[in-house]
């Protein structure tokens, strides 16, 4: 469970976040709707404290995330996945690296290990044969399936999505919402409790 307690945020001076409380119920997809510049990917990025907010609490299973040192920030982020709006793929890591990189950040993993999970991941999202390529040498979709690889590559009991479909045709947004419908689903059923999921 996520819980937002009166948080809020400016940039030089101009209010964006204004007192906001909410909470996200573990096991359920929740859905931050607003119109554009309404300031939805602020609230998602303070959620995962890419922005610092200015008050306000949030807690994650009531551990509150402003409170962390650095040691358990990265214990936390572990258990988060991030799909971002544009995909935020390293444009210098190939397919495959970019998949890997969560695992080589947070993880004792074997390269065989890696290595094999990278495929599994990818053949997930399926992609295939496209390990080697760069992101400048896939088209938008894939570059959104390959972000939604890395989000996964380590199971996370959360996982954020910034606008998945943003940019994309209708039907490459269709697949897009079921793959992530299907991924929902599979990473409630190996764990002992049930994901949290933010869109």
């Amino acid at each position: 469970m996520i819980e937002i307690k009166n948080i809020k945020k400016s940039f030089e001076e101009r209010p964006i976040l204004k007192d906001i409380s909410t909470l996200f119920e573990k096991g359920k997809t929740n859905l931050i709707i607003g119109q554009s510049g309404s300031g939805k990917t602020v609230l998602l990025k303070s959620i995962v404290r890419l922005i610092e907010v200015d008050e306000g609490e949030i807690l994650f299973d009531g551990r509150d995330i402003r409170r962390m040192n650095f040691r358990d920030l990265k214990q936390l982020r572990q258990e988060m996945g991030m799909v971002f709006q544009g995909g935020a793929l390293f444009d210098s890591l190939s397919v495959a690296e970019n998949v890997r990189f969560p695992m080589d950040m947070f993880t004792n993993m074997t390269n065989g290990e890696k290595n094999k999970h990278v495929d599994f991941c990818l053949d997930r999202v399926n992609i295939k044969g496209a390990h080697h390529l760069f992101p400048s040498e896939i088209s938008g979709g894939m570059r959104k399936r390959v972000s939604i690889a890395r989000a996964i590559a380590l199971n996370p009991k959360y996982l954020f999505c910034d606008e998945p479909n943003s940019g994309l045709d209708p039907v490459t947004s269709i697949l897009i919402d079921n793959l992530i419908k299907e991924i929902t689903i599979e990473l409630r059923k190996p764990r002992d409790h049930c994901p949290d999921f933010l869109f």
